[in-house]
Order: C-alpha cells, then structure tokens, then sequence
C-alpha cells in the first residue's frame, strides 16, 4: 500500500515537473524573439493626464511609456561610458559597445520582451566573465541592475508568471558562471533576494492590472446587458399598451364588414363573399393579436397587478387625473395648453400620456420639493410637450426604479417618428421635451 501512495506521489510530482518545463518552454524558448509591440495608451488612460500637459505635448502623451523607457536606456548607456572612462580598462570603441549591449535590450523590450530577456542575460553572463578575469569589475553590477530593469519590463508587459520563470533561469545561470569562474556563490544570495523582491513586486502589479482590466470589461458588458434588456423591457410595455389600440381599429373593421352587406340593398355575391372575407381575416388578426399579448404578458406576470388589463388605456383626456395624483403625491405641478385642442390618433394619445406621466415620475423621485410645468401644444401636423421642473429644495432618497425612464421615453418617440430631448437646465433642474408628429390621414381617422 505503501508502494502504491509512494509510486502514484511520485507521477504526479513527474506531471507537475513536465507541466512547469512546458510552461517554461512556451513562454521563453517557443518564438522567443517575436515581434510583440507595446501599443500607446489608450483615451480612458491618456484623459486624466490631458489637463497636466500643454497643448502642444498632448498627441505624445499616448507614448509616454515609450519615451520613457527609451530615456531611461540612455541613461543606462551613459552611466556606462562613464564607467569605461573611469576604469579605463577596455578600448574606447570596446567600451561604447559593451554599454549599447547594455542598453539594448531595454529598448527591445518595447517590441520583443522575451528576446530582450535572453540577450540580457546574455550581457550579464559577458560581464560576470570579464569580472572573472579582473577586466572590469563596476560592469557585474550595471549589468545585474540592467538585467533587473529588463525582467520588470518584461512582467509588466506579458504576464505575472514570467517573473518566477526569468528568476529561475537567470539564478541558475548566475550559479553556474560564478562557480565555473571559482568567483564563489557569496555575492548570489542578496542579489537573488533582491532581484526576487523586485519581481515579486512586477508581478503584484500586472496581476492587478489584468484583473482590474476584466473588472471593467465584465461592467461594461453588463452595463450593455442591462441597456439591452431594459430597451427590450420598454417595447414590451409598449407592445402591451398598444395591442387595446390596435385590437380597437381591427374590432371596428371587423364589425363594419359584417355591417356592410346589410347597408345595400341586393348586395352582389361576390361583394357578400369579399366582405366576409374581410370580416374573418380581422377575426383571425384579433386572435393573433390576443395570443400575442399573452406571450409579452407571460414575461411580466405582475405588469398589470392594481390595475384592470381589461381597462382602456389612458390618452390626454385623463390627463388631469394624472395632474390630481401627482398633486396628492407633492410635486407642485401646472399646465398649460396651447392650440386648438383636438383628438389624436390612439397611439399619439397614449405615447403623449406615457411620456408626461414619466417625466413627473422622474421629477417626483429626484427632485422633490421643486416645482413642474407642463406644456402640451396642439400645432399643425402633430402635437409638442415639454415637461420641466426646477431644483430639487431637499435631497433625493435612493429610488427603486432602474434608472431608465428617458430610456423608454425615448423609445416610444422613436417609434411614432418624432424628436426629442432631455437634459439638465442652466437652475439645476431637468427638461423634457418631444415632437409627436402626426399624419393628415391619422388626424381624419381619429
């Protein structure tokens, strides 16, 4: 039994060691010099530095992280010229090209990270050997802090495991320099205790950046999730509210065709026939009608709670019954009508009241205490409102409704084909304005 424990601990410490090397071998052999370019920031991040920075500069705030980058290269090639003149032990041609091998790479990391990795360390191997053989012995620790600079990047960039991985490789081919070089293991440990810090570091920092970046992602498709399905929840309201006005004009066919026969006398039979026909297709409209309305119903089963589905549905004839309620509720409210007052199609009438009833609403929830006006004017070719109430003369108690009342608002102008607007006014109040445009043939039918 025993064995068996011992033999299966040990496959899976084998599957755990060949899925590291794997890792290991994607992420730093497999197309290690790729070509992977640091895009600019983009305008969420680049918005906030807008107002620091003059005029001028604002198009090269995009590639502050390139600039930077490239600066701190050059100052990394000029610290090391400094030190080749100070030393004075490599040729002064051999010296400016050891301190571009140094720098280098941190200029790589904007457009290969991996392949800035390896040749990195690959100057820090040259150097740890030319202090092996006494030739240089500053370059040892401008290459590790180089070196250092260049895994941090390269974190930064691609993603948080990398810096184990990078740590690891880097450490064992310092081991096995130092010891090949007989300059002993003593100066290794503080380097890759400090070195492991600093990375550990990096990779806090890009974790917290990738996770902050699906953070936002996961809102704004939820915020569209919820924009979408309230814009489908508003036409479903108004899909109930318009199947009365639809079923009314196709119950009036309906009983007109079946009238029709019997206002003439010795009615043709082709005429009887065609009536008829007419007469059962509206029947049959009527029936689909009905089993739509029960499907849009079944989604909302509470839609019509403390009211009669069965009762008609309100137009600007019960508009001042609306008035009274929101009087009774606290909003000081008063209208005004202007125009030669008519009757309007079923479906202006219903949208008109729907929308001053949501405006007041909105008024009621977030402006308490402020004063309203509504404005209905009768003009030619449709009918105009304007619903606005000044500032709110107390604070607003969190309200329960969902936030999309102009949404809907909006949505019911849309569909009749009309315009409108609704924005802040200069006193801090809210105004609401809609043009409900009307045919001349709809004007007669009504």
């Amino acid at each position: 039994m025993n064995e068996t424990q011992t033999q299966g601990s040990l496959r899976s410490e084998a599957r755990i060691v060949r899925g590291a090397l794997h890792r290991l071998r994607q992420d730093l052999f497999i197309d290690a010099f790729a070509f992977r370019p640091m895009l600019p920031l983009d305008d969420a991040r680049v918005k906030g530095w807008r107002q620091w920075v003059p005029a001028r500069l604002r198009r090269q705030v995009r590639w502050a992280p390139h600039i930077a980058v490239t600066l701190f290269a050059a100052m990394i090639f000029l610290l090391g010229l400094s030190v080749t003149v100070d030393i004075g032990t490599f040729s002064s041609l051999l010296g400016i090209g050891f301190c571009l091998l140094v720098a280098l790479p941190v200029v790589i990391t904007l457009f290969r990270p991996v392949g800035a990795f390896w040749l990195s360390l690959a100057t820090l191997c040259i150097a740890v050997l030319a202090d092996a053989v006494g030739s240089g012995s500053s370059w040892t620790a401008v290459s590790f802090t180089t070196h250092l600079a260049v895994m941090t990047l390269v974190v930064l960039r691609t993603r948080p495991r990398l810096a184990l991985e990078m740590w690891g490789v880097t450490l064992g081919a310092g081991g096995v320099f130092a010891v090949g070089s007989e300059a002993g293991l003593g100066n290794m440990v503080p380097m890759a205790f400090f070195s492991a810090v600093v990375l550990i570091s990096a990779a806090a920092v890009r974790a917290w950046r990738e996770e902050r970046r699906q953070v936002v992602e996961t809102q704004t498709v939820t915020a569209e999730e919820r924009s979408r399905r309230t814009l489908l929840e508003e036409r479903a309201t108004i899909a109930r509210e318009l199947h009365d006005v639809v079923a009314h004009h196709m119950s009036v066919i309906a009983i007109q065709a079946e009238a029709a026969p019997y206002r003439v006398e010795h009615t043709p039979p082709e005429l009887a026939t065609s009536f008829a026909t007419i007469r059962e297709n509206a029947v049959a409209a009527l029936t689909e009608l009905r089993r739509i309305l029960g499907v849009v119903r079944s989604e909302d089963p509470d839609a019509f709670v403390g009211s009669d589905p069965e009762a008609p549905q309100p137009t600007l004839a019960h508009l001042e019954s609306l008035l009274d309620s929101v009087r009774g509720a606290g909003l000081n409210v008063e209208a005004v009508i202007t125009g030669a007052t008519r009757q309007l199609p079923q479906g202006v009438e219903l949208s008109a009241y729907r929308i001053v009833q949501e405006a007041l609403s909105n008024a009621l929830r977030h402006s308490p205490g402020a004063e309203a006006r509504v404005e209905i004017s009768y003009v030619l070719g449709g009918i105009g409102l304007r619903i606005v109430n000044g500032k709110p003369s107390r604070l607003a108690t969190p309200s329960p409704g969902a936030g999309h009342g102009v949404l809907g608002m909006r949505e019911r102008v849309q569909m009749l084909g009309g315009e409108m607007t609704a924005d802040h006014t200069e006193d801090g109040g809210f105004e609401v304005a809609a043009y409900l445009p009307v045919s001349a043939t709809g004007e007669a039918t009504a």
